[in-house]
């Protein structure tokens, strides 16, 4: 791909105002503590509910989507739709039972449930194990897909890559708190979702796809557009369906989707950061 001088200008000022803005919280998030982590508990739903959503935006969940649905169809989607379950939950009854709380974080929660040695014990396990070893894995997945994209698009190296997004990211979230992480959410999701819309119009609207109707009517496409899959064949029908509605929702720890208040990562090329149900 050549990319010119407008292509470049408009991705250098895209990261510039993405900065910006974090930065710009960063005096506030400076006041204390419950500033920087919680964003002095005051940030309206929205906001909130944006920045959650912009979470899967990131660089890895889109192309696990697509292979998703291009190797099994839209019905292979129930395994993250189930998640909408704890998500409900969470936004309707655990969210206010965490604030009741006062909790800084979701791991301080269990030496307010339990208490003595094994509850410290327990917070300290899990910080460790979530904090360093799960998320540095969820780091490497996503750095790997922003490491193929910068690649692919601008014939960057693996270490520019890094380099780049590892500084800007770190930059503006090591600085500005919740507040300026979140505010960046919503700016990075608003311009991903304008660019997701034009791509997909822009390819409908190609001759060899003949917009929606020659899209839906292809035949590789048209057996693959069922919401729920074949219960015709029970294999399938569990795997796709059952468990996750059944089972997996309750069960599987889902970054910022589980009453346990959870983890959310950051959207764009940057990696995973974890915070308290607001």
């Amino acid at each position: 791909m050549r990319l010119t001088t407008l292509d470049w200008a408009v991705g250098i000022g895209y990261g510039v105002i993405a900065v910006a803005v974090g930065l710009y919280f960063a005096r506030r998030a400076g006041r204390e503590t419950g500033e920087f982590f919680l964003g002095g508990r005051s940030m309206p739903w929205w906001l909130l509910g944006t920045s959650m959503v912009a979470t899967t935006f990131s660089t890895d969940t889109p192309n696990l989507v697509t292979d998703l649905v291009r190797s099994g169809g839209v019905s292979q989607n129930w395994l993250w739709w189930a998640f909408v379950i704890t998500g409900m939950c969470t936004v309707f009854f655990y969210a206010k039972l965490w604030r009741r709380s006062g909790m800084t974080t979701d791991v301080g929660f269990y030496e307010l449930r339990y208490s003595g040695r094994p509850a410290a014990f327990l917070r300290g396990f899990r910080a460790l194990y979530l904090g360093v070893f799960f998320n540095c894995m969820i780091m490497a997945t996503v750095t790997l897909a922003a490491i193929k994209i910068g690649g692919v698009l601008l014939g960057a190296s693996k270490y520019e890559v890094v380099l780049v997004a590892g500084a800007v990211t770190a930059l503006y979230s090591a600085t500005s708190g919740l507040w300026g992480v979140v505010v960046t959410d919503l700016l990075l999701f608003a311009v991903a979702m304008v660019g997701s819309i034009a791509a997909a119009w822009y390819a409908l609207a190609q001759p060899e796809v003949g917009g929606l109707v020659g899209l839906f009517t292809h035949p590789d496409v048209a057996p693959r557009l069922s919401l729920l899959p074949d219960f015709s064949e029970p294999t399938t029908a569990l795997a796709v369906f059952v468990v996750p509605i059944a089972v997996q929702w309750w069960s599987t720890w889902y970054p910022g989707a589980e009453p346990g208040g959870g983890a959310t990562s950051r959207s764009g090329c940057s990696p995973h950061r974890t915070s308290p149900t607001p």
